[in-house]
């Protein structure tokens, strides 16, 4: 039912956002796509995904728990882009595996906006499930 088309993007919480973005920056060659300093947001254009650093004590940063440590996650969420179908059959296979749908939402992805949901896989990850843009 569910086709992945790629990795939209992945998101990373950082204790130090200065050293992530020349990390990211200036050894892997991306570039700054978007900023949104009151939310504590930098993405990252790398290919054809983004790459999302959040610091742990911005907006974002602190719905995600701990800092990242042995005992705090600095994954905040993986974003899988999938084929487009219908929201309704979505929701239903999710049932079908005992996932409640969540509400779709309008998110900024590697494509830009479009709908989206969270579910979590069994070790309690977030994973985001993004339609593929109608562009395509």
């Amino acid at each position: 039912m569910i086709e992945i088309q790629a990795i939209d993007h992945i998101v990373l919480r950082t204790r130090d956002i200065k050293s992530m973005l020349e990390f990211y920056c200036d050894v892997l060659n991306c570039d700054i796509e978007r900023e949104l300093p009151e939310l504590g947001l930098v993405q990252l254009r790398a290919g054809e995904a983004l790459i999302d650093l959040i610091p742990v004590d911005s907006e974002l940063g602190r719905a995600g728990g701990k800092a990242p440590s042995q005992d705090g996650r600095n994954l905040d969420h993986l974003c899988l882009r999938i084929r487009r179908f219908a929201k309704s059959e979505l929701n239903a296979y999710l049932r079908s595996k005992n996932i409640q749908p969540p509400e779709f939402a309008e998110r900024y992805g590697a494509e830009g906006f479009g709908e989206s949901v969270y579910i979590n896989d069994p070790e309690d990850n977030i994973i985001e499930l993004k339609f593929e843009s109608t562009a395509n």
